[in-house]
């Protein structure tokens, strides 16, 4: 049976963690357990190729006249805290 790829980031993060809890389960058969892996190892290639692309994206959004602009990224974590 062939599933259906994944069309967005979060699809795939799902099926990810999907796959994990299924190999965290100690009654998963050997062979279920490596076609689980290997699907698993898609999955994770399809994510790092939509981050890449993502991250590609905002480079080019950031860039100004054809040259990079620096821009502070702060996550909400940072923000908390205070120094």
């Amino acid at each position: 049976m062939t599933k259906k790829q994944p069309t967005t980031f979060a699809e795939t993060l799902s099926q990810l963690e999907a796959l994990t809890a299924r190999l965290e389960d100690s009654d998963t058969s050997l062979e279920q357990s490596l076609k689980d892996f290997e699907q698993g190892v898609q999955l994770i290639r399809q994510a790092q190729q939509s981050l890449q692309e993502a991250e590609q994206k905002v480079q080019l959004l950031l860039e100004k006249e054809g040259k990079p602009v620096a821009a502070p990224f702060h996550s909400e974590d940072e923000e908390g805290t205070a120094e």
